[in-house]
């Protein structure tokens, strides 16, 4: 089987990876979700914020922490996308935990 090449390019953007990450980790913290995926806290928190603010993840205080559910009722957001469901993407990329943790 031939080698791929290593590089920096990646099927799943950052948003994608951020909301697997969501899905299987719903008290996940910023910093544990920066370090999981690679990005820094700060990105981390940008993107969660931007979930947040479409729709795709709901926030809710327990205690000190938050705890995240997502919605996989929302349509990806590429236009050539537009008829699959987030869900649909979770379900491949994040399976074992998909269909707990959404709204």
């Amino acid at each position: 089987m031939a080698r791929i090449p290593e590089s920096d390019w990646k099927f799943l953007t950052n948003h994608a990876l951020v909301l697997s990450w969501i899905t299987q980790h719903p008290q996940t913290t910023a910093r544990e979700t920066a370090i999981a995926i690679g990005i820094t806290e700060r990105t981390a928190l940008k993107i969660i914020g931007e979930l947040d603010a479409s729709g795709y993840i709901t926030r809710r205080r327990r205690g000190r922490r938050n705890v995240y559910r997502v919605n996989p009722n929302l349509p990806m957001r590429e236009e050539t996308q537009k008829n699959v469901m987030v869900g649909d993407l979770l379900g491949v990329i994040a399976p074992k935990r998909a269909k707990r943790n959404v709204a």
